[in-house]
């Protein structure tokens, strides 16, 4: 499989520049509301898109998926909430296994059982350490899940975690306070995390404004998603997209 998704992940990180991506979840948006999504990213230059989420009710994904192709050149990754959740017209699918908490079934049992689908599907895997950080609020990845969020103020459980990801093979870590969390992951556990792995970092949830989006980049993140934020207020692309790419890219 082609790791083109990857090798620009990689490449942004080694320049030390940081990426936006806006996630769209098939279950709250509309054709209509779609093409102000990609005409905003555009606009702002958004990195990537992610699709997907906990739930999925809808049958909207692959036309969801097929709708941003047709009209943007904005990488599509899957952000699956289940295994039912691919698409075959996205570009990558991050392979979440829930290295924070404790369900067998979302380390690896659901993985086995997705395998054969998700490798026919020729899309660009990416496997991706996923540790949900506890955001101040219940969650519906929490409650899916059926495992508890890492405390927010457990630095050092964190940092294990993560390099244990990474030691086991992860490609990604993704850090996610979770959809709608009242605080987004603190700057301190992102600083401690990204120090000691060399993996891009993904961190997500509670981010509701281009500062705070900023500040986790400066803390190591490489990658910023946000989409709570954007249902409510999808004007907020512009400015927090320009505050990521504000954030100064190293020079060799």
């Amino acid at each position: 499989m082609l790791n083109n998704i990857y090798q620009s992940l990689i490449n942004r990180k080694s320049q030390s520049k940081k990426s936006f991506a806006v996630l769209v979840d098939p279950d709250k948006v509309n054709d209509n509301s779609v093409e102000d999504l990609i005409q905003l990213s555009l606009d702002a230059k958004v990195d990537y898109f992610l699709v997907g989420g906990s739930l999925v009710i809808s049958n909207y994904l692959d036309e969801c998926v097929q709708l941003i192709k047709r009209n943007c050149n904005i990488p599509v990754i899957l952000f699956p909430g289940s295994p039912s959740q691919v698409s075959k017209y996205a570009d990558a699918l991050l392979y979440l296994s829930l290295i924070s908490g404790r369900n067998p079934e979302l380390l690896i049992g659901q993985h086995v059982v997705s395998a054969p689908f998700v490798k026919k599907s020729g899309l660009e895997i990416m496997s991706t350490g996923y540790m949900v950080i506890d955001g101040g609020a219940p969650t519906t990845v929490s409650y899916i899940s059926n495992a508890s969020p890492l405390p927010a103020d457990k630095n050092e459980i964190a940092m294990c975690t993560a390099m244990a990801g990474e030691m086991l093979g992860m490609k990604l870590i993704y850090m996610d306070a979770g959809s709608g969390a009242k605080n987004a992951i603190s700057e301190t556990m992102i600083e401690k995390v990204t120090a000691c792995i060399e993996v891009p970092l993904i961190v997500g949830g509670g981010i509701t404004t281009a500062e705070k989006a900023y500040l986790n980049c400066k803390a190591g993140a490489d990658v910023i998603v946000v989409g709570n934020a954007i249902e409510k207020d999808a004007s907020l692309i512009k400015e927090i997209a320009s505050a990521i790419h504000s954030v100064a890219v190293k020079v060799s």
